[in-house]
């Protein structure tokens, strides 16, 4: 039996130095498309208004409220666009603002989970610690998702903690949206937004939540090939589930300086050479996130 591929063996020097530079084109083209889909899922609701276009534009807008925090963490890590000072206001005023969350506070908490993961410090465990879980339980999980309870409370809990300045990119997204709906003559799609945010989003989030670190082997090992799992998603899984390469998540731990823009060809290099054979990290699409992340039952015993 051959002997494990290294990470030093999969991906040289040179090749990570050049993986590790950022596109301020690819960039923007991420930022301007998630904006893009946002637009155009209102403008399909408000141009075709019926139940079969609000719920897509819902499902769309939920998917580009993940989509925007995707981007909030890429500048986090200062990974996106190659100027710190853009990757700050990109990150909080175009990313962060319109989903009420603090670049900086993020980056300080989210940090935190990269420099402990593997490990009982990690600050997001107990998202993902008592999976795999049986069907009733995930059922139930979802189902608090999809009926608001989840999406209500956290309103409430960032509205508690509502303060200025740092909350003024909520605030200024939030008039700005209204107003513009309110301009095209249409401010009542302006509920879409809140009925993603309250209804949809936060099962997307779960849903990333189990596919990053529920459905690992070890979640205690230090090894990010068995506390992290990648998913190879599908266009539709990318556009509604997984956008701006959130799901290529085993790479980011492993590289947390490359751009989301690069990590599919990280990717591909990992895998051609080897990397992930004899490691059970890949998951193969979001219907099998959720296979993976139920406990089997136990079989009766024969009478």
């Amino acid at each position: 039996m051959s002997e494990p591929v290294s990470l030093s063996d999969a991906v040289s020097k040179d090749e990570l130095r050049a993986l590790m530079k950022t596109s301020d084109v690819k960039a923007l083209a991420i930022l301007v498309i998630t904006y893009a889909i946002i637009a155009g899922a209102f403008a399909m609701a408000i141009l075709w208004p019926n139940p079969l276009t609000i719920l897509l534009a819902i499902a769309l807008l939920a998917g580009r409220q993940l989509g925007l925090s995707v981007i909030m963490h890429d500048c986090a890590h200062h990974a996106f666009f190659s100027s710190r000072r853009v990757n700050e206001f990109v990150g909080h005023w175009l990313a962060g603002g319109p989903m009420n969350v603090s670049l900086k506070a993020y980056r300080k908490y989210h940090l935190t989970h990269h420099q402990h993961a593997g490990t009982p410090k990690d600050p997001d465990i107990a998202l993902v610690k008592n999976y795999p879980v049986p069907r009733d339980s995930l059922r139930r999980k979802f189902t608090r998702d999809f009926t608001g309870r989840t999406g209500i409370r956290d309103l409430i809990f960032k509205l508690r903690k509502l303060k200025l300045p740092k909350d003024l990119p909520w605030l200024v997204f939030h008039a700005a949206l209204f107003a513009s709906l309110w301009f095209a003559g249409a401010p009542w799609a302006y509920a879409l937004w809140w009925v993603a945010e309250l209804f949809v989003f936060p099962a997307v989030t779960r849903l990333r939540n189990i596919g990053e670190h529920g459905v690992v082997k070890d979640r205690l090992s230090l090894e990010p090939r068995e506390n992290t799992n990648t998913t190879i998603a599908n266009p539709i899984e990318r556009l509604f589930l997984a956008p701006n390469y959130v799901n290529y998540h085993c790479e980011h731990h492993h590289f947390a300086a490359v751009p989301p823009y690069n990590l599919p060809k990280l990717h591909r290099l990992l895998r051609e050479r080897g990397y992930y054979d004899r490691h059970d990290c890949l998951s193969r699409g979001y219907r099998d996130v959720i296979r993976r992340a139920v406990r089997p039952e136990p079989v009766a015993a024969a009478a």
